[in-house]
């Protein structure tokens, strides 16, 4: 049985529709057509047992609490008319279903609705919601808080309740609402929990869900503080909020209009008022009057306010005030006895007189108040003989005769901030608790203020940036543990002995030329851009980190300080970029870690025994000649940047790669690497076979080995490479070899071998790879611009069917490449026939298997090459192909059956293309002049095309794309011209 009733506005719109009042009966008054007494509407019939499920309508935004205890009635207002009721039978497991439905206007607007259903799986002892009366103003109520607690409404517009929500008109989300059961069956506890982590707007949303979440929402305690900064708020409803959280603790006035009646409300009403904060407005005296009769405030915070009318005295008093701050206030004089403060801040507040009688006071706040004399500040001061903090900042008009009085009366004085007080010296100033001292900017103080610091022996921070005047500090502190210097103009000589000093700041202090510092708890030092530096000491034993970045007058005895014996034995870090005056450099410690040198450009000698060493940096070292790294812990190495540098010593036990690529010069090295695996020399002209050889023999597991431009490298070097049974690297392009012989008999174990450019070679010095059997374990060869005969190269690519990689580029014999036919050799080779659109995995292949290995091969810019010929018996297991840039290529009939890759790019004078390639994936056939027709007929064989770049083709027109696609129906990227050539 299905109840719906519907509850609406106008007497109109229900006698269009013809709908029944239902009013009485469910007052259970006796109407007109009210039915007899035995059967009125019981409320408490229908809810017994059901559960309420609260759904926010998406037009009105919000749900009122439903339910009538059984002891009250529901008072609906006078312009709710009628309602109907509707009764539907509906089966749900055997089990009656009974859904209620109120559809309750608000304010004019569409009415929330509410869905209320019965949960036969649920246990009749389980808990229930209540079902209270409904209020028809509690939105109201909700509204006047959200009104000036919620942010929206700040620009002073109206703030409703749907808009609160974040309602919206959408009607299918108020059906999907309507079937949705929600049970709120938390337990007070929970919700008071969850709720104190809400904001005030937050609980004003939660209390439109239902009259449980709303009772919890309310709780005092989540009311306590109440902010309206910079809120539109009204006295009137201010004074509803103080009369509905009579027990709020903390209120924020701030940027409100009219703050003076909302801060007299508020000290009257709110007897457990403890923090008031006001500003932006004027205060009356009355209010200070007033605040006698706040008897539990304990902080009142007053900011950019007029007090009283600006030129009478203002008088503060109160027997429990622990806090006041009158900052950036105007008021002529001001008085202020309050037994128990501790803090005052008068911080900017133009006041020419002010009068403490505040015993108790342990941190005051003067900074700023530039009309406050000399002798205002020393009275409103020694009148508080427990003062522990004083900011004095920005008090011009403070003396030495000041502070001396201050010194004498506060003895428990332990931060004092007198920065930006030009007429203090601390002349016979004697401070001795003090912790904290600021002198920012204090034009007085000199290298004789020092003296009166010095007795402030508990001293722990240090502040004199922008001191100008003062040229050098001594001290010996020993509780110091940070000292600022910054922009001292004139300052010399730094010279500390504090044995807890922990951190150091000194910067642009252009004449620092001495450093002297002793600290035990010292871990890092940052000295950088000290131009004028030339002498630092330093006795730090826990210092893990230097930095001294472009302290260019450094000189080489700092060496001394950062070794064994030099006062920093832990130190791990050192940062020497850019110090200029560095020439010979020189370390030896066992602690060190990482050394940065980048930069240092007058450096030509470099000894380095520091055994635990792991980075080094020497970019820029350009000048470098003689470098020592006996012994070293590193792991690679690179001096590819110091052309300049023929003595190298190198003893690493750890060191896998090294990397010597343009040491042009280099003439004499020692190279003891037991680990080294790779080695680079390319352009070591001056290597020579002895060096080779020597580093062969210390360096045993070598598998790479670069040796590319070393024209020194003669047969004797290359012999020594039977030292290297890992050997399967070797590089010798642009050298002289006439022979590779040495290099046969080495280098059993070579899988890639590097001729480029080796001119000098003969015809002949190829043919062991194929008739004697030598290096077979070798796969990749690189003779790119070599001056190898035709038959030479046929004959190689004919019969080393081993390798899998060969380069041939520029290589100006290399003639046609036709596999279509046989000579000698090529008969030898046997064939492979695979039939057209079939693949490996679906034909039985001939016993007999291909002999070539070749996957890749390279014929870029070879000027002879016409006409290319492979058929798929010959380059079976060919996968990429490169002959870009083969200007005189005319015509290339290709049939590979593993082929993915083939450029063709730049290959101007090519007409005819034909392709059988099933596994080709890419073709670029970029500034081609092969035609529109053949490319459609090459690429219609190439079913797994996708790729194909016909950019700057003069005969293909790039609106043709369409036909290549249809031809080829895989592809999927097609790079063409803009616009037909």
């Amino acid at each position: 049985m299905r109840i719906w009733c519907c509850l609406c506005f106008g007497e109109e719109e229900d006698s269009k529709k013809g709908y029944k009042s239902m009013r009485d009966p469910i007052l259970g008054n006796n109407g007109d057509e009210s039915p007899d007494e035995n059967s009125a509407f019981d409320w408490r019939n229908v809810f017994e047992g059901v559960n309420v499920a609260a759904v926010v309508s998406p037009q009105a935004g919000a749900v009122g609490d439903l339910g009538v205890p059984k002891n009250e009635e529901i008072d609906f207002d006078s312009n709710w008319i009628s309602s109907t009721v509707e009764v539907k039978n509906e089966s749900y497991s055997g089990e009656k279903m009974l859904d209620v439905n109120l559809n309750l206007g608000l304010s004019g607007e569409a009415s929330s609705s509410t869905v209320l259903k019965e949960d036969s799986d649920r246990d009749t002892c389980s808990k229930r919601p209540k079902v209270n009366s409904f209020s028809l103003d509690w939105d109201n109520h909700l509204l006047q808080e959200t009104s000036y607690l919620c942010p929206m409404n700040e620009g002073g517009g109206d703030v409703s309740l749907s808009n609160l929500l974040g309602a919206t008109d959408d009607e299918g989300k108020d059906s999907k609402m309507e079937d949705l059961d929600v049970r709120m069956d938390l337990t007070d506890d929970l919700l008071h929990m969850v709720f104190s982590f809400l904001e005030h707007i937050d609980l004003c949303r939660a209390a439109s869900v239902c009259s449980q979440w709303r009772a919890a929402s309310s709780h005092e305690d989540f009311w306590r503080y109440l902010n309206f900064e910079n809120k539109q708020i009204s006295s009137n409803q201010f004074e509803d909020m103080c009369r509905r959280y009579p027990n709020a603790t903390t209120i924020n006035l701030y940027g409100t209009p009219n703050i003076h009646p909302l801060a007299m409300k508020a000290v009257s009403s709110l007897r457990n008022l403890e923090t008031l904060s006001l500003g932006r407005g004027q205060l009356g005296e009355t209010f200070f009057q007033a605040l006698t009769d706040c008897h539990v405030l304990r902080s009142l915070t007053i900011n950019d306010a007029t007090l009283g009318n600006g030129i009478q005295e203002i008088p503060i008093s109160h027997d429990s005030l622990r806090l006041l701050q009158l900052v950036k206030c105007r008021v002529l004089r001001v008085s202020i006895r309050c037994p128990q403060l501790e803090t005052l801040s008068l911080k900017r507040s133009s006041m020419p007189h002010a009068v403490l009688n505040c015993p108790l006071l342990h941190d005051l706040d003067i900074a700023s108040c530039h009309k406050l004399s000399d002798a205002a500040i020393r009275s409103a001061a020694t009148a508080c003989p427990l003062l522990e903090s004083l900011d004095m900042s920005n008090c011009s008009c403070v003396s030495d005769e000041t502070l001396r009085d201050i010194a004498q009366t506060c003895g428990h004085l332990r931060v004092l901030d007198a920065s930006y007080c030009p007429n203090i010296s601390l002349e016979s100033v004697r401070l001795v608790m003090l912790t904290v001292l600021k002198l920012h900017s204090c034009e007085g103080i000199t290298s004789a203020s020092m003296a009166a610091i010095a007795h402030s022996y508990m001293l722990e921070v240090l502040e004199l940036d922008n001191c100008s005047l003062l040229t050098s500090v001594s001290l010996d502190l020993p509780r110091l543990q940070s000292i600022r210097l910054v922009h001292c103009r004139k300052f010399i000589d730094l010279n500390l002995h504090c044995g807890m000093l922990s951190s150091i700041t000194v910067s642009n202090c252009p004449l620092l030329q001495r450093i002297n510092i002793t600290s035990s708890a010292l871990k890092k030092l940052v000295l950088q851009k000290q131009e004028s530096l030339t002498t630092i000491a330093l006795q730090c034993p826990n210092l893990l980190e230097v930095d001294l970045t472009e302290c260019e007058s450094l000189t080489n005895s700092v060496c001394e300080v950062f070794s064994d014996g030099g006062g920093c034995p832990v130190l791990k870090s050192l940062v020497l970029d850019n110090c200029e005056s560095l020439t010979l450099v020189a370390f030896c410690s066992t602690s060190l870690v990482s050394l940065s040198l980048g930069g240092c450009r007058a450096l030509i000698s470099l000894a380095l025994r520091c055994p635990y060493l792991e980075q080094v940096s020497l970019d820029g070292c350009d000048h470098l000649e003689v470098a020592s790294f006996c012994p070293v812990g590193l792991r690679s190495l690179n001096l590819g940047i110091c052309p300049k540098m023929n003595m190298l010593h190198i003893e690493a036990p750890q060191m896998a790669s090294l990397e010597l690529k343009g040491c042009g010069v280099l003439s004499e090295a020692s190279i003891n690497c037991p680990l080294l695996t790779s080695f680079d020399a390319s352009f070591c002209s001056q290597l020579k076979d002895d060096c080779l050889s020597a580093t062969t023999s210390s360096c045993p597991l070598i598998e790479s080995l670069v040796l590319m431009s070393c024209p020194s490298v003669g047969c004797d070097g290359l012999l020594s490479l039977q030292s290297l049974p890992n050997l399967t690297y070797l590089d010798l392009s642009y050298t002289f070899l006439v022979t590779l012989q040495p290099v046969y008999e080495s280098c059993l174990q070579l899988k890639v071998l590097k001729l480029q450019a080796c001119k000098y070679l003969t015809d002949t010095s190829l043919e062991p790879l194929y008739k004697e059997n030598a290096l077979p374990a070798l796969c990749e060869l690189d003779l790119s611009y070599g001056t190898l005969c035709q038959s030479a190269i046929e004959e190689l690519l004919a019969c080393c069917t081993h390798l899998s990689h060969v380069s041939l580029n520029g290589c100006i014999n290399m003639h046609d490449l036709n596999w279509g036919f046989s000579g000698d050799q090529l008969s030898q080779i046997p064939s492979v026939s695979i039939p057209h659109g079939s693949s490996l995995g679906e034909q039985q292949l001939s016993n007999e298997q291909p002999k070539r290995l070749l996957e890749n091969l390279n014929c870029v810019g070879c000027p002879n090459i016409k006409k290319v010929l492979i058929p798929m018996a010959q380059g079976f297991l060919l996968s990429s192909l490169n002959l870009s840039l083969s200007g005189n290529l005319k015509e290339v009939d290709i049939a590979c059956y593993n082929l993915c890759v083939l450029n063709l790019s730049n290959c101007c004078s090519l007409e005819s293309l034909q392709l059988e390639c099933p596994r080709l994936s890419s073709l670029f056939l970029q500034s081609c002049n092969v035609d529109e027709e053949s490319v459609e007929a090459a690429v219609s064989r190439c079913m797994m095309l996708e790729t194909l770049d016909v950019r700057f083709c003069p005969k293909i027109c790039p609106l043709n794309m369409t036909r290549l696609r249809v031809a080829c129906p895989s592809l999927k990227r097609i790079f063409s011209s803009l616009v037909p050539s």
